[in-house]
């Protein structure tokens, strides 16, 4: 478990800005998807120890936004980032997935944008080491 809490610390650590909202995503999938299971299993208890981590990882994405440098993105993912919470909230042990559903798909696609950002800054960052390199 030691080596483990390492990598993670080491992935953390190594990650810049872009890549920390990728593994805060992560996260919060993987807590989604602990949440579904529970509410399936009829595990309360679970259900709420999942959610809050959610619940946690939303709150980390939305105070990392800069709304005066990022305008209406900001300000359109704070929105979204607060639907998300009361959608979770607003679902809590109603032994229904659809509201875990709904903020897992939201959560997949936000996922893929940021995931397609990120391989643009990487393919930015590799031509202008090509280019200097020549």
């Amino acid at each position: 478990m030691v080596g483990y809490k390492t990598y993670q610390n080491n992935q953390v650590e190594g990650a810049g800005p872009l890549g920390l909202v990728l593994l805060t995503y992560e996260a919060l999938y993987k807590s989604l998807g602990q949440t579904r299971l529970a509410i399936h299993a009829g595990d309360l208890e679970a259900e709420a120890r999942h959610t809050s981590r959610s619940m946690e990882a939303l709150i980390e994405l939305s105070s990392s936004l800069n709304m005066e440098a990022g305008g209406q993105v900001s300000q359109g993912l704070s929105s979204l980032y607060a639907y998300m919470m009361n959608q979770l909230t607003g679902g809590l042990c109603s032994c229904s997935t659809d509201h875990v559903d709904e903020v897992m798909l939201l959560v997949q696609e936000l996922r893929e944008g940021w995931l397609n950002l990120s391989a643009q800054q990487h393919k930015t960052a590799n031509l202008a080491l090509v280019r200097n390199a020549a």
